[in-house]
């Protein structure tokens, strides 16, 4: 029985009714506000920003809502609960209210990320859920750039564009396989080919190709921002591996991504001592501490 009582306490009238106490939706009306306290940390809060310039509202819609608190004199947190969860700093209370209320939500999580604090006192709640956690990665160091690196750049990177399609798209599912596991091309993988499409037609990766036609390195700049943008999908192809390339690609890599905004940022695992010397290296310092929390 003791058991079983963690996992209905989320859905348990007096839970609810305490996280409905603290927590709200998000309304048009709160647009504005929010927007400003997005852009107080434009790199920490980069996702949710972008999520509200593609959307252009604070309101819900079929797929997604945003929550804050109730009552608060002005907004200073938030969190995004959609396919993902995505809170921005808060303290502890906050944070497990809006788990209880992501929960009662009864959706399907992928994951959560954000600020260590928020996605950590989040942990034991989101745990009681009916969803098994498949990872936790509580250190990830939030680290960011804001001029051209000292290290020479990679003449050679370029941005991928739509014809690169077919080539860039088992290299991005190599670099997801090897961070988390799995294929995202299992089952097909529609949404994640889609993703892969989209950020070619932005311009949003970069590739170098050797002369068989293999790509020897490739980044996505995942999000971008009018203020910041954040680095993903970082990889080498193994047979280049430890030949010290890494750095000059990564300074090509932030001298294009500083051509979309003035600051460019990443995080990484903290047991991935080699890239973080390497975005050392380039210029990258550390601003923050994300959490992961994978299902």
């Amino acid at each position: 029985m003791a058991k079983i009582l963690p996992r209905v306490l989320p859905w348990l009238p007096s839970a609810k009714d305490e996280t409905d106490q603290l927590t709200r939706v998000l309304g048009r009306e709160d647009t504005l506000a929010l927007l400003t306290m997005l852009d107080r940390d434009p790199v920490t809060n980069i996702f949710l920003r972008a999520q509200l310039d593609q959307h252009r509202t604070a309101a819900p819609d079929s797929f997604a809502q945003i929550l804050a608190p109730v009552d608060r004199e002005g907004l200073d947190n938030a969190c995004w609960v959609g396919a993902n969860i995505v809170p921005t700093a808060m303290d502890c209370q906050y944070a497990q209210a809006y788990a209880r209320r992501a929960l009662a939500t009864r959706q399907r999580f992928a994951s959560v990320f954000g600020p260590r604090d928020a996605v950590m006192a989040m942990e034991p709640i989101l745990g009681c859920g009916p969803q098994q956690i498949f990872d936790v990665r509580p250190n990830q160091p939030l680290m960011s750039i804001e001029d051209l690196s000292d290290i020479e750049p990679a003449p050679s990177l370029r941005p991928a564009t739509s014809k690169d399609f077919d080539l860039v798209l088992p290299a991005s599912a190599a670099m997801f396989e090897e961070e988390l596991g799995y294929s995202p091309l299992d089952n097909g993988g529609g949404h994640y080919r889609s993703r892969v499409r989209a950020m070619l037609r932005h311009g949003h990766t970069f590739i170098d190709v050797d002369h068989y036609g293999e790509i020897i390195f490739k980044a996505d700049l995942g999000t971008v921002t009018a203020k910041a943008t954040q680095i993903q999908g970082v990889w080498i192809n193994p047979r280049y591996r430890g030949r010290g390339l890494a750095a000059g690609y990564m300074a090509a890599v932030v001298n294009h991504a500083l051509t979309f905004a003035p600051l460019v940022s990443l995080y990484v695992n903290d047991y991935n001592e080699p890239a973080i010397r390497t975005y050392e290296r380039v210029g990258f310092r550390q601003i923050g501490t994300f959490a992961t929390i994978l299902f």
